[in-house]
């Protein structure tokens, strides 16, 4: 057993407090952004796609999935953004049987997407085929790419994205919740906005 599981529940959440201060955000090429800064770079490319009629297009496996869907009806409810998430069985199983489940995102990011949309991509390992082949699909049609990642700090879905928040963890659980945390501080603080401008 992990030492910190073993320890009990305040060690094992007071080592996700200290990694979530850890949490880092960098642009295209790598270029380092405080926190605060490129968490609210994230809001504002929210915001701007959502204003000029664009829309978000959501994409993760398993625990990653939860988190976009949750995440896609805070859009659509919540900022009020056009948004849509492709983990819908009978398209995703049909996909995959069919051409493989590398193919599962990419193909309805190419039917789906038009230019200036932005594509929100959650990978714990940022190595996942089917999500690192959705991102390139995604910037071939002309989209921006925000990723949530972890693991190691050179996982590919970092390489390629525009905007990367990342958590400095192997640790599945540490990394999904820091993932759903920040989601939810840009999901709401987008609400505050579209709320406060309305």
């Amino acid at each position: 057993m992990r030492p910190d599981l073993a320890a009990g529940a305040s060690t094992y959440l007071a080592g996700f407090g200290r990694l979530l201060e850890r949490v880092e955000v960098t642009a295209r090429g790598g270029e380092p952004l405080t926190l605060d800064r490129g968490v609210a770079s994230a809001i504002d490319l929210l915001i701007s796609v959502r204003d000029r009629g664009g829309k978000a297009l959501l994409i993760g496996n398993g625990g990653s999935a939860a988190i976009v869907s949750h995440m896609h009806n805070d859009l659509c409810k919540s900022v009020r953004m056009r948004a849509v998430v492709f983990h819908e069985p009978p398209l995703l199983t049909a996909l995959a049987n069919d051409d493989g489940y590398q193919t599962v995102f990419a193909y309805p990011v190419g039917l789906w997407a038009d230019q200036g949309d932005l594509l929100i991509a959650v990978s714990s390992s940022g190595e996942s085929a089917n999500i690192v082949k959705a991102a390139e699909a995604a910037h071939a049609k002309g989209c921006v790419l925000l990723t949530f990642t972890g693991f190691q700090p050179t996982n590919r879905l970092r390489q390629t994205g525009d905007l990367n928040i990342y958590v400095p963890s192997s640790d599945y659980g540490y990394v999904e919740m820091a993932h759903s945390l920040v989601a939810h501080y840009v999901t709401d603080t987008a609400k505050m906005r579209v709320a406060a401008s309305v």
